[in-house]
Protein backbone atom coordinates (compact mmCIF):
# COMPACT_ATOMS: atom_id res chain seq x y z
CA UNK A 1 0.00 0.00 0.00
CA UNK A 2 1.62 3.25 -1.15
CA UNK A 3 1.82 6.58 0.67
CA UNK A 4 -0.73 8.08 -1.72
CA UNK A 5 -3.11 5.15 -1.27
CA UNK A 6 -3.05 5.52 2.52
CA UNK A 7 -3.82 9.26 2.26
CA UNK A 8 -6.64 8.66 -0.24
CA UNK A 9 -8.14 5.87 1.89
CA UNK A 10 -8.12 8.18 4.91
CA UNK A 11 -9.93 10.88 2.97
CA UNK A 12 -12.30 8.27 1.51
CA UNK A 13 -13.30 6.97 4.95
CA UNK A 14 -14.14 10.51 6.06
CA UNK A 15 -16.07 11.26 2.86
CA UNK A 16 -18.04 8.04 3.25
CA UNK A 17 -18.92 8.55 6.92
CA UNK A 18 -19.94 12.17 6.39
CA UNK A 19 -22.03 11.24 3.36
CA UNK A 20 -23.92 8.94 5.72
CA UNK A 21 -24.16 11.91 8.10
CA UNK A 22 -25.61 14.06 5.32
CA UNK A 23 -28.26 11.49 4.41
CA UNK A 24 -29.01 10.92 8.10
CA UNK A 25 -29.43 14.69 8.61
CA UNK A 26 -31.76 15.05 5.62
CA UNK A 27 -33.98 12.21 6.87
CA UNK A 28 -34.09 13.73 10.36
CA UNK A 29 -34.81 17.25 9.13
CA UNK A 30 -37.07 16.61 6.15
CA UNK A 31 -39.12 13.55 7.13
CA UNK A 32 -40.94 12.10 10.12
CA UNK A 33 -39.25 8.68 9.73
CA UNK A 34 -37.38 8.96 13.02
CA UNK A 35 -39.87 11.15 14.89
CA UNK A 36 -40.89 8.38 17.34
CA UNK A 37 -37.25 8.10 18.42
CA UNK A 38 -36.55 11.79 19.02
CA UNK A 39 -35.42 12.76 22.51
CA UNK A 40 -36.49 16.39 22.35
CA UNK A 41 -39.88 17.61 21.19
CA UNK A 42 -38.74 21.02 19.98
CA UNK A 43 -39.13 21.53 16.22
CA UNK A 44 -36.11 22.30 14.04
CA UNK A 45 -35.87 25.87 12.74
CA UNK A 46 -36.66 26.37 9.07
CA UNK A 47 -33.54 26.74 6.94
CA UNK A 48 -31.24 25.66 9.76
CA UNK A 49 -29.20 23.30 7.56
CA UNK A 50 -28.52 25.98 4.94
CA UNK A 51 -27.57 28.44 7.70
CA UNK A 52 -25.09 25.97 9.20
CA UNK A 53 -23.60 24.80 5.89
CA UNK A 54 -20.66 27.28 5.53
CA UNK A 55 -19.17 26.24 8.89
CA UNK A 56 -19.93 22.57 8.21
CA UNK A 57 -17.97 22.77 4.95
CA UNK A 58 -15.06 24.73 6.41
CA UNK A 59 -14.54 22.34 9.31
CA UNK A 60 -14.98 19.33 7.06
CA UNK A 61 -12.28 20.65 4.71
CA UNK A 62 -9.99 21.14 7.73
CA UNK A 63 -10.71 17.55 8.80
CA UNK A 64 -9.92 16.17 5.34
CA UNK A 65 -6.74 18.24 4.98
CA UNK A 66 -5.33 17.42 8.41
CA UNK A 67 -6.24 13.73 8.31
CA UNK A 68 -5.13 13.15 4.73
CA UNK A 69 -1.85 15.04 5.09
CA UNK A 70 -1.21 13.41 8.48
CA UNK A 71 -1.58 9.95 6.94
CA UNK A 72 0.67 10.96 4.03
CA UNK A 73 3.53 12.33 6.13
CA UNK A 74 3.32 9.64 8.82
CA UNK A 75 3.48 6.88 6.22
CA UNK A 76 6.99 5.82 7.26
CA UNK A 77 5.70 5.06 10.75
CA UNK A 78 2.75 2.98 9.52
CA UNK A 79 2.36 -0.75 9.25
CA UNK A 80 0.40 -1.28 6.02
CA UNK A 81 -0.47 -4.98 6.30
CA UNK A 82 -3.26 -6.54 8.32
CA UNK A 83 -1.24 -8.37 10.95
CA UNK A 84 -2.67 -9.26 14.36
CA UNK A 85 -6.37 -8.55 14.90
CA UNK A 86 -5.64 -8.19 18.63
CA UNK A 87 -2.97 -5.55 18.01
CA UNK A 88 -5.19 -3.63 15.60
CA UNK A 89 -8.14 -3.77 18.02
CA UNK A 90 -5.89 -2.75 20.90
CA UNK A 91 -4.57 0.26 18.99
CA UNK A 92 -8.11 1.36 18.14
CA UNK A 93 -9.22 1.04 21.77
CA UNK A 94 -6.12 2.81 23.10
CA UNK A 95 -6.59 5.71 20.65
CA UNK A 96 -10.23 6.04 21.73
CA UNK A 97 -9.28 6.13 25.43
CA UNK A 98 -6.60 8.82 24.99
CA UNK A 99 -8.85 10.82 22.67
CA UNK A 100 -11.71 10.66 25.18
CA UNK A 101 -9.53 11.75 28.11
CA UNK A 102 -8.27 14.72 26.08
CA UNK A 103 -11.76 15.60 24.89
CA UNK A 104 -13.20 15.47 28.40
CA UNK A 105 -10.73 17.95 29.88
CA UNK A 106 -10.74 20.23 26.82
CA UNK A 107 -14.54 20.23 26.65
CA UNK A 108 -14.93 20.84 30.37
CA UNK A 109 -12.45 23.74 30.21
CA UNK A 110 -14.51 25.24 27.38
CA UNK A 111 -17.45 25.38 29.78
CA UNK A 112 -15.72 26.39 32.99
CA UNK A 113 -13.67 29.19 31.40
CA UNK A 114 -16.25 31.90 30.74
CA UNK A 115 -14.15 33.56 28.02
CA UNK A 116 -13.80 30.30 26.08
CA UNK A 117 -17.48 29.51 26.57
CA UNK A 118 -18.65 32.90 25.34
CA UNK A 119 -16.29 33.41 22.41
CA UNK A 120 -15.59 29.87 21.20
CA UNK A 121 -17.68 27.00 22.57
CA UNK A 122 -20.99 28.88 22.52
CA UNK A 123 -21.03 28.46 18.72
CA UNK A 124 -21.43 24.70 19.07
CA UNK A 125 -24.14 25.21 21.69
CA UNK A 126 -26.33 27.14 19.32
CA UNK A 127 -27.39 23.60 18.45
CA UNK A 128 -29.73 23.19 21.44
CA UNK A 129 -31.72 20.69 19.35
CA UNK A 130 -28.94 19.03 17.37
CA UNK A 131 -29.11 17.00 14.15
CA UNK A 132 -26.39 14.60 12.93
CA UNK A 133 -24.02 16.88 10.99
CA UNK A 134 -23.96 19.44 13.78
CA UNK A 135 -20.95 17.65 15.19
CA UNK A 136 -19.17 19.82 12.56
CA UNK A 137 -20.75 23.02 13.86
CA UNK A 138 -18.00 24.41 16.08
CA UNK A 139 -15.54 27.29 16.19
CA UNK A 140 -12.57 26.30 13.96
CA UNK A 141 -10.16 26.71 16.89
CA UNK A 142 -12.21 24.32 19.03
CA UNK A 143 -12.49 21.96 16.06
CA UNK A 144 -8.71 21.78 15.64
CA UNK A 145 -8.07 21.49 19.39
CA UNK A 146 -10.49 18.58 19.46
CA UNK A 147 -8.34 16.74 16.90
CA UNK A 148 -5.32 16.76 19.21
CA UNK A 149 -6.67 13.84 21.22
CA UNK A 150 -6.42 11.63 18.14
CA UNK A 151 -2.90 12.91 17.48
CA UNK A 152 -1.81 12.20 21.07
CA UNK A 153 -3.32 8.72 21.00
CA UNK A 154 -1.54 7.60 17.85
CA UNK A 155 1.73 9.33 18.77
CA UNK A 156 1.82 7.35 22.03
CA UNK A 157 1.27 4.15 20.05
CA UNK A 158 4.05 5.17 17.68
CA UNK A 159 6.50 5.38 20.61
CA UNK A 160 6.27 1.63 21.19
CA UNK A 161 5.21 0.11 17.86
CA UNK A 162 4.22 1.03 14.31
CA UNK A 163 0.70 2.36 13.85
CA UNK A 164 -1.31 -0.14 11.83
CA UNK A 165 -3.01 1.68 8.97
CA UNK A 166 -6.16 -0.40 9.45
CA UNK A 167 -6.35 0.67 13.10
CA UNK A 168 -6.08 4.28 11.93
CA UNK A 169 -8.84 3.84 9.33
CA UNK A 170 -11.16 1.86 11.62
CA UNK A 171 -10.73 4.45 14.36
CA UNK A 172 -11.56 7.27 11.93
CA UNK A 173 -14.68 5.54 10.66
CA UNK A 174 -16.09 4.61 14.07
CA UNK A 175 -15.18 7.96 15.65
CA UNK A 176 -16.89 9.88 12.87
CA UNK A 177 -20.04 7.75 12.82
CA UNK A 178 -20.33 7.90 16.61
CA UNK A 179 -20.02 11.71 16.63
CA UNK A 180 -22.64 11.94 13.89
CA UNK A 181 -25.03 9.72 15.80
CA UNK A 182 -24.70 11.32 19.26
CA UNK A 183 -25.68 14.64 17.66
CA UNK A 184 -28.78 13.10 16.04
CA UNK A 185 -31.23 13.68 18.93
CA UNK A 186 -32.40 10.10 18.31
CA UNK A 187 -32.53 7.20 20.72
CA UNK A 188 -32.61 4.29 18.29
CA UNK A 189 -33.45 0.84 19.75
CA UNK A 190 -30.32 -1.10 18.73
CA UNK A 191 -27.72 1.69 18.95
CA UNK A 192 -28.94 2.77 22.38
CA UNK A 193 -28.18 -0.74 23.73
CA UNK A 194 -24.48 -0.91 22.76
CA UNK A 195 -22.56 -1.29 26.04
CA UNK A 196 -19.70 0.90 27.32
CA UNK A 197 -19.94 3.74 24.77
CA UNK A 198 -21.87 6.96 25.39
CA UNK A 199 -25.36 7.19 24.00
CA UNK A 200 -27.21 10.00 22.21
CA UNK A 201 -29.14 10.95 25.34
CA UNK A 202 -25.87 11.52 27.23
CA UNK A 203 -24.71 14.16 24.74
CA UNK A 204 -28.19 15.44 23.94
CA UNK A 205 -28.68 16.32 27.62
CA UNK A 206 -25.40 18.23 27.47
CA UNK A 207 -26.69 20.31 24.54
CA UNK A 208 -30.04 20.89 26.19
CA UNK A 209 -28.64 21.92 29.61
CA UNK A 210 -25.26 23.47 28.70
CA UNK A 211 -23.42 21.70 31.50
CA UNK A 212 -22.19 18.27 32.59
CA UNK A 213 -21.82 15.12 30.45
CA UNK A 214 -18.55 16.35 28.96
CA UNK A 215 -17.32 12.98 27.67
CA UNK A 216 -17.76 12.01 24.06
CA UNK A 217 -17.01 8.35 23.30
CA UNK A 218 -17.34 6.81 26.76
CA UNK A 219 -19.01 7.99 29.98
CA UNK A 220 -16.51 6.88 32.63
CA UNK A 221 -14.70 10.25 32.81
CA UNK A 222 -17.97 11.93 33.78
CA UNK A 223 -18.59 9.25 36.39
CA UNK A 224 -15.08 9.54 37.87
CA UNK A 225 -15.29 13.34 38.16
CA UNK A 226 -19.00 13.37 39.01
CA UNK A 227 -20.02 15.55 36.09
CA UNK A 228 -22.73 13.23 34.72
CA UNK A 229 -26.42 13.98 35.13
Amino acid sequence: MSRETVALLTVGVLLFSNFIGLIYSMIVLKTVTFKPFRIQTKAYKDGIFKQRMPLFLFNFMVLLAMSGSGAYFLYDFLETEWTSTWIIGGQVLFAFIIDDVWFYFMHRAMHENKFLLKHIHSIHHRATTPFPLEYLYAHPLEWMLGMLGVVFGFLLIMLVMPINVYAFLIFGLIRNLHEIHIHSDLELPILSKIPLISKTRHHDDHHAKLTGNYSSTFVWMDKIFKTDF
